[in-house]
């Protein structure tokens, strides 16, 4: 059986650029677990060949945890730049430079898995679009729909692995 991690990451703490917290949540809950209280703490699924984790970003630390796992779905908001309200892309190793440091992309994360450990992960990239990033943690209304979508397509995928996330590819 694959292991899969579910790895979402942004600010709970900035409404709709939250949305992987929710989407983790509700996964949670359609497993049979409670949930986390808050965005920092540690999920618990023992039961399932699948983990869930919420990060604030991606950083490079990770490359070790993922090279324990046989496929990752990360987990992010965007804010219009990509066309579709929800996206899923596969994703391959790629090193990308940012000129931000603190920004490290998917493809880049998998291609440090790969430099280390000279394996990585099957990637897909699950992004949901954001509409209002105030100060609190109740998503809009509009991404509020979009992760309740989204949580269905990803429990779709994790309830049959011959299911394929509607991408864009």
């Amino acid at each position: 059986m694959n292991k899969t991690l579910l790895l979402g990451y942004g600010n709970a703490d900035r409404q709709d650029d939250g949305v992987a917290w929710h989407i983790l949540v509700a996964i949670a809950k359609k497993l049979g677990f409670k949930p986390p209280e808050e965005p920092g703490e540690p999920f618990n699924t023992q039961r399932y060949n699948l983990d869930l984790m919420f990060v604030l970003q991606l950083f490079p630390e990770l490359a070790e945890d993922l090279r324990t796992y046989d496929h990752v779905v990360f987990i992010d908001a965007h804010t219009g730049e990509i066309e579709k309200e929800i996206s899923a892309l596969k994703i391959d190793p790629l090193y990308q430079h940012s000129p931000f440091t603190h920004h490290l992309s998917p493809q880049t994360l998998l291609s440090i898995t790969q430099t280390i450990y000279n394996k990585y992960p099957q990637g897909i990239i699950l992004s949901v679009r954001g509409y209002e990033f105030g100060f609190e943690r109740q998503l809009s209304r509009r991404t509020l729909d979009l992760c309740n979508q989204a949580v269905s397509q990803l429990w779709n995928w994790l309830q049959d692995d011959t299911y394929v996330f509607a991408h864009d590819d």
